[in-house]
């Protein structure tokens, strides 16, 4: 297994599985209220979908996930693995979005789960990051709730589309703190 490939990882009620030029329509259709996605870009339609995907798929240090539901088989998001260095054995965790539809359910965790227990215990990383903008407060809270670590402002760190720049809150978990976070998340997603 290596660290730029996207295998299809399985849980109780999603799969993540790579990320295909043929989800472009589903993807879309996973936008289902575009007002709920003030911090991030989203595709809203099919050539938007096709040109977000084409960008993951480009992206060298970028491994892009579907995230499927298991029961329907419906696309409901999107997240992946970036800023991707075996060097140092470290990887961040982001550009992830959800339908609005299961905002608020076992979702995330779960797609957290499955991608810190590929990081963690197949990869060998030692360092996890996500980052997300400081004014984000409810990802900033679900990032928290995984068990990462907050550790600090990054000013200036991305350019928005407005031309404005974010300040970026960054977190992160070692392989240190997996073993409790893996117990908290797994006792999560038995409720």
């Amino acid at each position: 297994m290596t660290w730029y490939t996207a295998p299809t990882l399985s849980g109780a009620r999603i799969m993540l599985r790579e990320l295909v030029p043929d989800d472009a329509p589903a993807l879309a259709a996973a936008v289902d209220t575009p007002e709920a996605f003030r911090w991030t870009t989203v595709p809203g339609d099919v050539a938007s979908a096709e040109r977000y995907i084409q960008t993951a798929l480009d992206t060298p240090d970028r491994v892009a996930f579907a995230v499927v539901e298991q029961d329907s088989g419906r696309v409901v998001g999107s997240t992946s693995y970036y800023d991707i260095t075996p060097d140092y054995r470290a990887l961040a965790i982001g550009h992830t979005w959800y339908s609005a539809a299961v905002h608020g359910t076992a979702v995330n965790p779960e797609a957290k789960l499955l991608l810190l227990r590929r990081a963690f215990e197949d990869l060998s990383a030692v360092r996890v990051v996500w980052h997300t903008d400081e004014r984000n407060a409810q990802s900033r809270a679900g990032i928290a709730k995984l068990g990462a670590t907050f550790e600090g402002l990054l000013r200036k760190h991305r350019p928005l589309p407005d031309g404005s720049w974010r300040t970026t809150a960054q977190f992160a978990m070692t392989d240190d703190d997996w073993p409790a976070a893996r117990e908290a998340l797994s006792k999560r997603l038995e409720r």
